[in-house]
């Protein structure tokens, strides 16, 4: 830890998947209040992320890729390495979700969930812990996992298995990589006002039933990640390896 503020990123390089909106944009604003410079990784526009990052003094590039394509992931982490300078902090946030019945769930929607949820975040960490050993200074993983890394949900099948999966990869990159200085540790967001639950959020029934079970009595929205991002990204976890943080309102604990 630093003698003065152990919650600090000043001078890392973080870089962040999925950054544009939502979960993304809201961890790349934290981790840039915390200090961090940002690379935001993806294939939409993030204009907005930077502007909020711009004007927090930090630096802020973007880098365009496929994440539905694992194969582009080392050139992805030497892009973004390239651009920032170095890689401190990498946060696998991307995401995509596909809702179907189990008895007629397709193999399409299976496997686009699988690779762009799992694969990637998977390849990706892979080039970036070689990445920070090759500059010899270890780093933090982070990877966005789910409520349904614990539970089964319904009519979510490839995302329940690709969330699920990400849990178990991240502990055993834990224990590959702890002894080397990297920390590999996730965030389980709960019931979060983005994209994805714009159809829950539309089905009354189903929306008064997920806030019934939340004991904060609301939905999460983006910024309410920033302080577990900056945690597991600051020198304040350097003995915290393979844990799950819940950000869920208590869902959990219910």
């Amino acid at each position: 830890m630093t003698a003065t503020n152990p919650f600090s990123l000043a001078g890392k390089v973080a870089v962040v998947t999925g950054a544009n909106t939502g979960l993304g944009q809201g961890i790349a604003i934290a981790l840039a209040q915390a200090g961090a410079d940002i690379v935001a990784v993806g294939r939409s526009s993030a204009a907005d992320t930077e502007r909020e990052v711009a004007a927090l003094g930090r630096k802020f590039r973007f880098v365009h890729a496929d994440l539905e394509r694992s194969s582009g992931a080392a050139d992805v982490i030497a892009q973004a390495a390239d651009a920032g300078g170095r890689v401190d902090i990498l946060v696998n946030n991307a995401g995509i979700i596909r809702r179907n019945d189990a008895l007629v769930f397709t193999e399409e929607d299976w496997d686009a969930a699988l690779d762009v949820n799992l694969k990637t975040p998977f390849f990706l960490s892979q080039a970036a812990a070689q990445s920070m050993l090759k500059a010899g200074r270890g780093g933090k993983i982070i990877n966005i996992v789910s409520m349904l890394s614990f539970q089964g949900g319904i009519r979510t099948a490839s995302y329940t298995a690709s969330k699920s999966g990400l849990a178990g990869i991240t502990r055993l990159l834990a224990n590959e990589w702890a002894s080397r200085g990297i920390n590999v540790n996730a965030i389980a967001p709960g019931y979060f006002e983005t994209n994805n639950t714009n159809a829950l959020r539309a089905d009354e029934q189903r929306n008064r039933d997920i806030l019934a079970r939340i004991p904060a009595a609301r939905w999460g929205v983006p910024a309410d990640l920033g302080g577990a991002a900056v945690f597991l990204s600051s020198s304040a976890a350097d003995y915290i390896h393979g844990t799950i943080i819940p950000v869920d309102g208590g869902w959990l604990a219910r």
